[in-house]
Order: structure tokens, then sequence, then C-alpha cells
């Protein structure tokens, strides 16, 4: 069974830095798509960030490009976001995402429960 678990977020000032970590488990993450993807309250589902499986290896939502760093520990079979330099905006209940096919994409397979970030001013 495939399960993703995530963990790492909380309050932090904006300006500040988090990282999530996402523990996998049922699959190897070096054998899958995997990312990152955010929904803040109101809004729709927005990709973060995602390692493919295809030759454009990871890529970036235009909103976190330059400050967010994705990557992976296929030994320890887990995923990590790095956020720095966070603003308010970055509030959102960030989740897990991990599929078979070679890229990320809004209908994932596997999605964990969510780590919630809230950026204060």
């Amino acid at each position: 069974e495939v399960q993703l678990v995530e963990s790492g977020g909380g309050p932090v000032q904006a300006g500040g830095s988090l990282r999530l970590s996402c523990v996998a488990s049922g699959f190897s993450v070096g054998d899958y798509a995997i990312g990152w993807f955010r929904q803040a309250p109101g809004k729709e589902r927005e990709g973060v960030a995602c390692i493919s499986k295809s030759e454009a290896g990871t890529y970036y939502g235009g909103s976190v490009k330059g400050r967010f760093n994705i990557s992976s520990d296929n030994a320890r079979n887990e995923l990590y976001l790095q956020m720095n330099s966070l603003k308010p905006e970055d509030t959102a209940v960030y989740y897990c995402v991990a599929d078979r096919g070679l890229r990320c994409y809004p209908g994932m397979r596997y999605w964990g429960k969510g780590t919630l970030v809230n950026v204060s001013s």
C-alpha cells in the first residue's frame, strides 16, 4: 500500500524558512514522479515542485522558483521541500504527491494528508 506522510509544517514569519519532509512507503521514490502541491484557503490546488522521470528532471511553480528547493533521498525513501524567503502568500496546506507517470500533474494518483504552513507578515 502506497503511503505518503508529510511533516515539518507550522507557523513562520515572512522571510523565514521551513523544510518539509515526506516519508514514502509502498514504493521507491526513485521509480515514481514525486512532488509537492499546495492549496490555500479559497484557492485551487497549485503545483509547487516536482521531480519527474522525464528528461526535464525537477521543475517548480513560477511563484516559488528561486526560493524553494525539492530533493529526495532514495536510501531513506523520503522527499523534501526546502522553503526559503517565505511570503504570506505561501500560506497553504502542502501535499506530498506521487504517481507512476513521467511527471507531476493535478491528477496525481497518490496524495498525503498534508501539512499546514502558515506564514505571518
